[in-house]
């Protein structure tokens, strides 16, 4: 008999609605490409802790910001790592998967990142800006990003429910992502229009550019999943970061050329073999 197939529980809202994007329509092309190495199922991330029992790996893709069902991402995690079950991406992510804090951490080490400060009385410690963007410390998805004038930070901040973050409204050129598997760079796509973040294009990055986001992929030490690393090109041409998307990130599959989004379905394929192989082969 054949020998039996990996099996994935690959997790994704088919239905979530995000502005600008369709993951839907994202989640239904990769599968449609995994099947064919894996036997493969597809649950809601609210079903996640339930069925992932008798699958040799789970997926983590598009299942939208955790904030709407904290409990239960809450009771998952503590279920994977209880058990020792395999997650792509592997549950020990340090940037988005494990809150905002990262970028207080990096900003206060000197890494290449937007300046960030998390009370409005350490507003001294970042470069001055007619306005500054408070957002919650856990948020996703733009949830409860607010651009205040200088004078009414502190408002805003005790305004706010919960730890935020405050940084410097920064006049940048363009918005650009860069997209990982594993330790290797697939693609990289840009917005050049600031006032439109989901219009992407593809962006041919510099040795430069790749040295600056090969840093934060470095940092993380993750070893095997789907990384995004998106900054902001400021006026003077540097790079900052805004984000280290390490949970599940968005791959805006759709503004790439047909071979592009192909290799990039390649390169999860290839990468999710490995990972399996891990759990099947014998310690």
């Amino acid at each position: 008999m054949p020998a039996a197939r990996p099996r994935l529980l690959y997790v994704t809202d088919l239905a979530y609605q995000a502005r600008g994007r369709r993951y839907c329509d994202e989640d239904i092309r990769l599968t449609s490409r995994l099947r064919a190495h894996f036997d493969l199922a597809l649950c809601h991330p609210l079903d996640a802790t339930a069925l992932m029992d008798g699958y040799d790996a789970v997926v983590v893709r598009n299942s939208g910001p955790v904030l709407g069902y904290q409990k239960e991402y809450d009771a998952f995690r503590a279920r994977a790592l209880a058990t020792g079950a395999r997650v792509y991406n592997p549950l020990t992510g340090k940037a988005d998967m494990a809150g905002k804090q990262y970028l207080l951490d990096l900003s206060a080490e000197g890494y290449p990142v937007i300046p960030t400060a998390g009370r409005a009385d350490d507003l001294d410690r970042l470069p001055a800006a007619e306005r500054y963007v408070v957002k919650p410390k856990n948020g996703a998805d733009s949830l409860g990003l607010r651009i205040v004038p200088a004078g009414e930070v502190a408002a805003a901040v005790a305004r706010a429910a919960g730890d935020v973050l405050i940084q410097p409204c920064v006049d940048f050129v363009h918005e650009v992502s860069f997209y990982f598997v594993d330790d290797d760079f697939e693609y990289a796509l840009y917005a050049p229009d600031p006032e439109r973040r989901w219009e992407l294009r593809p962006y041919p990055a510099t040795a430069a550019d790749l040295e600056f986001a090969r840093r934060f992929i470095d940092w993380n030490d993750l070893g095997h999943g789907i990384q995004r690393v998106d900054a902001c090109r400021t006026r003077d041409g540097a790079l900052l970061l805004v984000e280290l998307e390490d949970l599940n990130p968005y791959l805006s599959l759709d503004a790439l050329p047909e071979e592009a989004a192909d290799a990039f379905a390649g390169a999860l394929t290839a990468s999710l073999s490995r990972f399996v192989q891990g759990a099947l082969s014998p310690a």
